[in-house]
């Protein structure tokens, strides 16, 4: 997980932090890129960190949303995968989403070893909807790993030898499980730092990064590390948000240097800070989509009690890479100068031949065959532009024998409308999916 800070704005619960005794870390997640600068963002009155601390910690045991996670029992090894798991969770997504999903992942898995004896289709099937699929896949990974070593890492340290866990998670974990007096740094704290320091430069530049974590550590709370975390992150998320923050009542404006150099200067705002950093341009993509439907040669078994015996073709993605093991209809990236028809179907026809020996030529194997619509899916660097067909098939070697016939590198499935929605797709194909295609 990079150090650099992605998360949603909407954050953040965690369970409660054990009252053991605080043991502090070694050592800094990173270091300070210069000590001088450092000192002179620090509070200038003796004793205002403490008095800030306190302030904070009041207004979180009075005001903490109610959140599923928050409420994790057992020891601290059960408290440790509660925080993982709601962490991982919450990265690009907002609360009230993921409540649903936290709540029904911990049923089926509630312990790290229950997680480790799953499969990553279990994994991805219970994860469908939520998006970002390689975050479930760190989860599972990083469960086997923890499993076979045989204890869960108590300190930050230790963590980030985890497969998937990054100084945010082992910050959060450490502190909020283990009481490790550690910090954490998301986008709610840097945030609420730039704003308690007036930070004018740029969050996404390392140095800055770097910055935020070394006063993040001078901040938390030397006997209450895990709940002085997570009220800040509450605090970003509720109070102080990106656009609409509740000066008034913030428990610790008297310590913002936002809020004081907005009331000194009217050309000043306290949502000036953090500094807005514009976005790289994502580039563009564009893929040929193909809906294959298989409308004769069907067995019963592969029939659903409705006797909805429309198949849909599906392939599974390799392990690596973008998307990484989910299942997609058949899809080919393309070149924007071979957008059109007869390009784009061209393409396919060589590409389902190889994989079905279908051939699209002959009538006798193509029912009907028409463009359903075009889409447009936004990746965090890639702007996807997809070109869907439907096209109704026979196949005259039957579902059996076309599963058999799959190269070792590729997966098929052939699968029905209703079993979709708890399968592991993509989320440019979910969008697919909700197009007129099914309503043939």
């Amino acid at each position: 997980m990079a150090k650099n800070p992605k998360a949603a704005d909407s954050r953040r619960g965690r369970p409660p932090t054990r009252r053991s005794q605080p043991r502090r870390a070694k050592a800094a997640p990173v270091a300070s890129s210069s000590a001088g600068d450092i000192e002179d963002m620090a509070p200038a009155v003796p004793g205002a960190s403490a008095v800030l601390r306190a302030q904070l910690l009041r207004w979180y045991d009075a005001h903490r949303r109610e959140l599923p996670w928050r409420r994790a029992s057992g020891g601290e090894e059960e408290r440790a995968y509660a925080v993982w798991v709601s962490e991982v969770m919450l990265q690009q997504t907002r609360v009230p989403v993921v409540v649903g999903y936290y709540e029904r992942w911990m049923a089926r898995w509630p312990t790290v070893r229950s997680l480790a004896a799953a499969t990553q289709e279990e994994v991805n099937e219970m994860w469908a909807g939520l998006g970002y699929y390689r975050r479930a896949r760190f989860l599972l990974e990083g469960a086997k790993q923890i499993v076979e070593k045989g204890e869960f890492p108590r300190t930050a340290s230790a963590l980030r030898d985890v497969r998937g866990i990054g100084d945010y998670t082992a910050g959060a974990i450490a502190s909020i499980a283990f009481n490790e007096v550690v910090p954490v740094v998301d986008g709610n704290v840097v945030r609420v730092i730039s704003r308690l320091y007036a930070i004018t430069d740029n969050p996404k530049e390392s140095s800055t990064v770097k910055r935020f974590w070394e006063l993040a550590g001078q901040l938390v709370d030397p006997s209450r590390p895990g709940d002085f975390n997570q009220a800040m992150m509450e605090l970003g998320a509720t109070l102080c948000s990106k656009s609409k923050p509740g000066c008034s009542g913030c428990p610790v404006s008297s310590h913002c240097q936002a809020l004081a150099l907005s009331l000194e200067n009217p050309s000043v705002q306290v949502t000036d800070f953090p500094r807005v950093v514009p976005k790289a341009k994502p580039r563009s993509d564009f893929a040929a989509v193909c809906v294959v439907q298989i409308a004769q040669g069907l067995e019963e078994e592969v029939t659903d009690a409705k006797g909805n015996d429309n198949l849909f073709l599906l392939i599974k993605r390799p392990e690596e890479g973008l998307l990484a093991g989910l299942w997609e209809f058949p899809l080919l990236l393309v070149d924007e100068a071979k957008t059109d028809l007869l390009n784009r179907r061209k393409a396919m026809d060589k590409y389902l031949n190889k994989l079905l020996s279908i051939n699209v030529r002959q009538k006798s194997d193509v029912i009907l065959r028409e463009d359903v619509g075009e889409h447009v899916h936004i990746f965090s660097h890639i702007r996807l532009t997809m070109y869907v067909e439907l096209m109704i098939i026979n196949l005259k070697d039957g579902v059996d024998r076309q599963c058999q016939k799959e190269d070792d590198s590729t997966k098929l499935k052939f699968i029905n409308e209703s079993s979709m929605e708890s399968m592991g797709l993509t989320s440019g194909i979910r969008k697919v999916i909700v197009t007129k295609v099914f309503t043939i």
